[in-house]
Order: C-alpha cells, then sequence, then structure tokens
C-alpha cells in the first residue's frame, strides 16, 4: 500500500482507546490518514480491488472499538480539505472532519446562526450528516444544502439536500458513500447572540449528561418523543452493569468504561438493557452506536431477536379505508418498536401462510369479519396468538343487540332500547322520539340516524336495514356529552369528551370534518372527576362482562340534566389513526403511539403457545 500510494500517512497498532470517546478495544492494525480526496479516491480504489475491509472514523464518538484486530484499515479525514471551513456569504462549506462545534462556533463568529444545539453534539461533519445527528429541535438535515463523497469504490457523489430522506437519525444516504464534504446554509445572527446561545448549550450538555468515557447515547430513540433512556430507566436498567461498563445514573442512555472496559463488556451490557427494555415494555430498542467489528453488531442483533408480528388490514366492510389506515399506523409504529412487520391485506376471514410463521398477528380490521369474531376463530383454530378480544367476546362486542342485552342482565346502565324487525317496526310504549336508529354490526356511525320526528322514522328504518338483513336495535335518544372510555390490558385509560359539530358522532364527524372540526378534550374539562370515576368502572364492568382482553372502547352518553351514565356499545378493534380516540386516551395516561401498540403486541405474544 505504501509503494503504490507514497504520501498517504498510515499509522499502526493504535490503541482505539487514543481515537475513540468511549476508549475500549485493543488496537488498529493500520489507520489511513488521506492529505486530500485524490489520495482518498485512490486508496479506496485500492482497497475495492484487494477486497481489503475499510471502517471510516471520525471524532469516535460513538464508536464501539473491536478487542481483536480489525480485517482491514480505519480512514480518518482529519488533514487539510478534510478539516476546513469557508464561508460565503450564508452559506458554509465545511469538510468532513470538522468537528459541529468548530463549524459552528466559526459560523458565530461570522454571524451566522440557527444551529446553536449542534455545537455540543461531539462529532464530526460526516458522521454527523450520515445519522442525522440533531439537538433540541434542530438537525443536520435541516441545514444541509449539498453533498459530495466518494463511494467504496472511490467513484464520486453528491446529493442535493431536499432530495435526501431525513429521518430521525437516519438518512437516504447510501451505505457505501463516505462524505467528504457539505454545504450548509444559516441565518443572519449578531456573533454575540449566538455565541451565547452555544455556552447555554454547552451548559445545558454538562448539567444533562454524564461524564466519564461513553459513546454518547447508545441506543437510538424509538421515535423523536419517546427517549431510550426514559424507557431504560422506567426498565430498571440504570443498576445494570457488566465487567467496568456500566449504565450511567445520571443519563440510563449513556453506558460509561470505568476504566478497564472491553468491547465485550458492552456488547454484554447492550444486551441486558435490550432484553429489561424489552420485556417491560415490549420495545425492542435498536443502537445508534457503532461497531468497528461488523460481527460485533451481528451479535448484538441476534442477540435478541425482535419479533415478527402479521398485520392484518383492510377487510372488505364499509371501514375498509379507515381500516387501511389504521393499518399503516400500527405497522409504522411496530417497526419503530423494533419488530419485524409484514402488512397483510385481507379480503376473507383465513388463514394465510404468512400468519403462520408470525410470532403473533395484530389485526386492525375495522368491521365485518375483523370484529365479529371470524378472523379470530380462523387464528384461535390455527393456534396462532393475536392481539385484542377473543371471537366469543368479539361476537358480543360487534353486536349491539346483543351487547344491549348483556348490560342489562349485568347492571351496566344503558338507554332504554328496543329490538325492531321488517315485519314489526312502530316503536314500543317505552320509546317516544327522538330516537337512535342503529343496525345491529356496522362501525364508524355506518348507517346509524337520530329521528326527532316520527314521520322520520321510516326512512331511518329503512337506512339501517341496507345494513341488516333481520333486526335493528332503537334507543332512546339521550341529550348529553358523549364520551368514550378505553381499557387496556384490564385498566380504564382517560375519558376522552367528544364534541362535534353536528347532531350526531358521525362518519363526518370522525374522518372528513365538512360540517366542522369535532374536538377532543383529554380527560374531559366539563365533567366532574367523581363521574368520571363511574365512568371508567362502567367501561370496567362491561370489559368484564363480556370476558374482553387487551382493549376495549366503550362509548358512552352522560346525560346533562343529572350526570347519569348511558354506556351505549363497545367497540373491540378501535380505530388506531392519528385522530383516533383510544390513542388519544392512552396518550393522557401516559403512553406514547409506539409504547401503545407494543404493549399490545406485548399482551398477544405473552399467550403465544
Amino acid at each position: 500500500m505504501q509503494s503504490l500510494l507514497p504520501g498517504l500517512h498510515l499509522q499502526f497498532n493504535v490503541p482505539w482507546k487514543s481515537v475513540t470517546t468511549l476508549g475500549v478495544g485493543a488496537k488498529i492494525p493500520v489507520l489511513a490518514e488521506p492529505d486530500d480526496d485524490i489520495q482518498l479516491s485512490e486508496l479506496l480504489k485500492y482497497c475495492h480491488q484487494n477486497a481489503i475491509p475499510v471502517f471510516v472514523l471520525g471524532e469516535g464518538s460513538n464508536v464501539i472499538g473491536s478487542d481483536r484486530p480489525m480485517p482491514g484499515i480505519v480512514i480518518r479525514l482529519s488533514k487539510n480539505d478534510f478539516k476546513r471551513i469557508k464561508i460565503s456569504h450564508v452559506h458554509v462549506t465545511a469538510g468532513a472532519g470538522v468537528s459541529l462545534y468548530n463549524l459552528i462556533k466559526t459560523c458565530a463568529e461570522a454571524g451566522l446562526g440557527g444551529a446553536a444545539p449542534l455545537a455540543g453534539i461531539p462529532g464530526t461533519v460526516g458522521g454527523s450528516v450520515r445519522m442525522n445527528a440533531g439537538s433540541r429541535g434542530v438537525c443536520m438535515g435541516g441545514i444541509v444544502e449539498e453533498l459530495c463523497g466518494f463511494d467504496y469504490m472511490g467513484n464520486h457523489w453528491k446529493g442535493s439536500g431536499k432530495d435526501i430522506k431525513w429521518d430521525y437519525r437516519r438518512t437516504s444516504i447510501p451505505e457505501d458513500v463516505i462524505i467528504l464534504a457539505a454545504i450548509c446554509k444559516f441565518d443572519k445572527s449578531q456573533p454575540a447572540v449566538e455565541k451565547e446561545k452555544i455556552r447555554n448549550e454547552l451548559q445545558w450538555r454538562r448539567d444533562s449528561y454524564p461524564s466519564g468515557r461513553s459513546a454518547g447515547c447508545v441506543f437510538r430513540n424509538p421515535v423523536s418523543e419517546l427517549s431510550a433512556g426514559k424507557l431504560i430507566d422506567l426498565s430498571g436498567g440504570k443498576n445494570l452493569s457488566s465487567g467496568d461498563a456500566v449504565v450511567s445514573d445520571k443519563h440510563a442512555n449513556f453506558l460509561i468504561n470505568r476504566g478497564r472496559s472491553a468491547e465485550k463488556d458492552f456488547i454484554d451490557l447492550m444486551l441486558k438493557v435490550r432484553s429489561v427494555v424489552a420485556d417491560s415494555t415490549g420495545i425492542y430498542i435498536s443502537p445508534e452506536v457503532r461497531f468497528a467489528n461488523p460481527e460485533s453488531s451481528k451479535l448484538l442483533s441476534s442477540g435478541i431477536k425482535p419479533p415478527r408480528i402479521a398485520l392484518l388490514k383492510g377487510g372488505t366492510s364499509s371501514e375498509r379505508d379507515v381500516s387501511l389506515t389504521s393499518g399503516k399506523f400500527v405497522a409504522e409504529a411496530l417497526r419503530n418498536a423494533g419488530y419485524d412487520v409484514e402488512e397483510i391485506d385481507v379480503k376473507k376471514p383465513e388463514v394465510l401462510p404468512a400468519m403462520k410463521k408470525a410470532d403473533a398477528v395484530f389485526p386492525v380490521l375495522h368491521g365485518g369479519f375483523g370484529e365479529n369474531g371470524d378472523i379470530q376463530k380462523a387464528l384461535e383454530d390455527a393456534g396462532i396468538s393475536y392481539v385484542g378480544c377473543d371471537s366469543k367476546s368479539c361476537r358480543i362486542a360487534i353486536d349491539k343487540i346483543a351487547s344491549k342485552k348483556l348490560m342489562v342482565e349485568t347492571g351496566v346502565p344503558t338507554a332504554d332500547f328496543a329490538i325492531l324487525t321488517r315485519d314489526r317496526k312502530a316503536l314500543p310504549p317505552n320509546l317516544k322520539v327522538p330516537v337512535v336508529v342503529k343496525p345491529p354490526t356496522e362501525g364508524s356511525t355506518v348507517g346509524i340516524s337520530i329521528v326527532f320526528n316520527e314521520k322520520d322514522l321510516d326512512k331511518a328504518f329503512d337506512t339501517a336495514f341496507k345494513y341488516s338483513a333481520n333486526e335493528i336495535l332503537v334507543e332512546q335518544y339521550i341529550k348529553g356529552t358523549e364520551v368514550t372510555v378505553g381499557v387496556l390490558g384490564g385498566e380504564p385509560l382517560p375519558l376522552v369528551e367528544i364534541r362535534y359539530p353536528g347532531e350526531t358522532y358521525d362518519y363526518d364527524a370522525k374522518y372528513t370534518h365538512q360540517q366542522g372540526e369535532t374536538l377532543y378534550f383529554c380527560p374531559p374539562d366539563s365533567v366532574p372527576s367523581d363521574v368520571q370515576e363511574k365512568a371508567q368502572e362502567a367501561a370496567l364492568k362491561f370489559f368484564n362482562a363480556i370476558k374482553a382482553r387487551d382493549l376495549l372502547r366503550v362509548d358512552m352518553i352522560i346525560r346533562k340534566t343529572d350526570n347519569a351514565i348511558f354506556v351505549l356499545e363497545a367497540n373491540n378493534i378501535p380505530g388506531f389513526t392519528d385522530s383516533s380516540l383510544f390513542p388519544k386516551a392512552a396518550k393522557a395516561s401516559g403512553l406514547s403511539f409506539v409504547e401503545l401498540c407494543a404493549k399490545l403486541a406485548k399482551m398477544a405474544l405473552s399467550r403465544k403457545k
């Protein structure tokens, strides 16, 4: 290599502790530091032609060194143009080896700002761009205009910031691309103002993060609003250690090298941390740090393998579109929680090969065979574990008539009602308009009418019978506050109060909003706390009456005149969109959407035979 690439700066047997912030690992056999992009291109071509693996190193702030000698070479961009900053108006060209602190500080001195939180990140431009590093609402993707680099074969690569997909701690930059430089755009600012912001950010980091040798945050947050550190802390991970590697008692996402840690200690500790978080929350956190040894990364992944989930969506009911949307949200949440998810658009209640291969099935099928127990019965017969109520509970929950009868039998408060047939449509003496006319097995208020005048009864009956062959339900209309109470794992969630623009919480109020926006209050601001508790008790009573499990959403009306509670119906597979009620209630109880979906998956997995 030295004979073919004269002038290339090489170091041999360099200790990992001298080039990484964590300081674990033995020695790097060969560390190459090219002078410029031409020399780097020649080096990459040489390595490619000779099948020599390369590992690119920046500041070494998120790197776990290797206990064993590297099978290839480590490349560090630490010389000449790789460390230079060039300012032109509001655009700044920074080499890949420039530290973020120097970039933000130099820009501040030149009267450029808007990215002060990046100054405290202990990384270089190259590595920070690749992982879309960020802090306190500012990410690299927000300032990058242009990028240039090489692929591992030494060929030129360039990319535009607007064409790159910037996700949380990941980008669409190809894996085999080494960033050489970035052109970033900043805002005009006052030097004194930006310098003060930088000082504040550095002080915030000193106050928030532990001292000692570490690789920074070890695990990626499942989503930006859900901290891996919080998950580790709540799961009891702060008391974990392995050898001289310990979880910080100040910030649980920092693993500290107390002095003599080896790579093996950190792998063992990371496995312990992943295990306690998975056992406690059902979330499989993934590493944010990089391993110099690719085998170590494989060892961590294989140590705790995330379950495979078959997510069922679509169906053939009138709620198909809503199911497809819900399924999309749940699949994304489960993937963010670390699960291997296969989405299946189901057209009939049958068990497909993908369901048999899965560790558990997550039905997000609204209405029809998705909620009436058919798909659940098929899964039960096949011995497959799944999320949600069993088939018997489903058959009761989806049937408003069966639910009403059970409410009466078990003392769950509900409004007076009657069951009408095509041959017997007259209202009984116990009911007077206004009444609510409902088909018994539809969701999303499909086929429901509120009748305020007797002359409109026949039209309402005809509408309901479009969705029911034999019977419909007529219920006394109760004027009051509409609320819903979710029950998760046998525990009631906070109430959600629903204020809709029309007469009823219909499809438009839920999804299309043509009559105006529907407002949600969780917890309600117009329902006394003692009444909220009684509503939760009523929801839990019905949950137990139908022998539900995992989740159930119970809808009810609280009468305005006396705060009396009337349970309307229940939904065993409630909506799971961003505007759905069950997730709103879970969030109010402290569970993010990712945590909610992971918790439900964990319940199903716990029943796996």
